[in-house]
């Protein structure tokens, strides 16, 4: 079997691992090889349109486009849902002497939202669009996530959209300088998540990063892993299945993992369709799991 992920040290990587571990604890046949991708989410789905790969983890505001086959992708992948994966918060920092405090306190400002092509400006796009922001509204950046933290470091901008965390390069900006991690206010998390299928409501812990003064409310941005139609269902299905039965034990393993069983409780009330995201369907092995775990009725 093999996983693709992300970038040696990734989050993708460190949870692949994770999942290669509670596998095998789970009696799925090895090798179980995790295959780094330079471009996480856009490539996976290549690998896996080309066989290269039987799993994959993407971020959810990829694999619409990537099922319809439009930009970034050339042609139609036929992707399948096995499993969220997280909720990882994309939030906002600047530094804590700043005049930032609410996310309407962004208009005028200078702020990094990643490169231009990557997912992360994407977000930036999605989250500040809903609340009606657009980067007209301020000075955009495109700059890679360690460039942004340096020129926040140094004061060369206002504020950074930051990836879900624990991630390296969020630890040592929140170690060398003093920052404010943006909350959003209930009614604005509401409005993103209305405005978006692929986030959820998320809360990054007081005390989680030395930042962190409070909780703070963010839009979770949904991970989960893929396959393509063709892999075969009785793998699917012990894959899925391994996944529920030990989510409490992935949490330990990697924090990146909690509240992953919170994830499946919305499939005994809106069944499939609670997994069913951007036109991606359960594929049926993974369907089939689910029911035998209880958490859909059969049918």
């Amino acid at each position: 079997m093999r996983i693709g992920t992300a970038e040696r040290d990734s989050t993708f990587t460190t949870q692949g691992m994770a999942l290669r571990e509670v596998f095998l604890k789970a009696g799925i046949a090895g090798p179980i090889d995790i295959v780094e991708a330079r471009f996480a989410s856009t490539e996976n789905a290549r690998k896996l349109e080309e066989g290269a790969i039987d799993f994959g983890f993407m971020a959810s505001n990829w694999i619409g486009r990537a099922l319809r086959g439009t930009s970034p992708f050339s042609e139609p992948i036929d992707l399948r849902m096995v499993s969220p994966m997280n909720a990882g918060p994309m939030y906002f920092v600047s530094r804590a002497d700043s005049s930032i405090e609410a996310m309407s306190d962004l208009r005028g400002k200078r702020v990094s939202v990643g490169p231009e092509h990557s997912g992360t400006r994407q977000h930036a796009h999605s989250i500040l669009g809903a609340l009606g922001i657009g980067f007209d509204d301020f000075t955009p950046l495109f700059l890679e996530f360690a460039e942004g933290a340096e020129a926040l470091a140094r004061g060369d901008i206002d504020a950074q959209l930051q990836c879900p965390y624990p991630n390296k390069v969020m630890n040592a900006l929140d170690a060398s300088t003093d920052l404010r991690v943006i909350g959003l206010s209930e009614a604005e998390l509401a409005v993103v998540i209305a405005a978006s299928p692929v986030y959820r409501r998320s809360v990054m812990r007081k005390g989680s990063l030395r930042a962190l003064k409070t909780d703070a409310l963010q839009p979770g941005v949904l991970n989960v892993l893929v396959t393509h139609a063709r892999v075969d269902d009785d793998l699917v299905a012990q894959v899925t299945r391994a996944i529920v039965d030990h989510a409490t034990e992935l949490e330990q393993l990697n924090p990146l993992f909690t509240g992953l069983p919170d994830l499946f409780k919305p499939l005994r009330e809106w069944g499939e369709q609670a997994l069913t995201i951007e036109g991606v369907d359960l594929h049926p092995g993974a369907l089939r799991a689910y029911q035998e775990a209880g958490l859909l009725t059969q049918v």
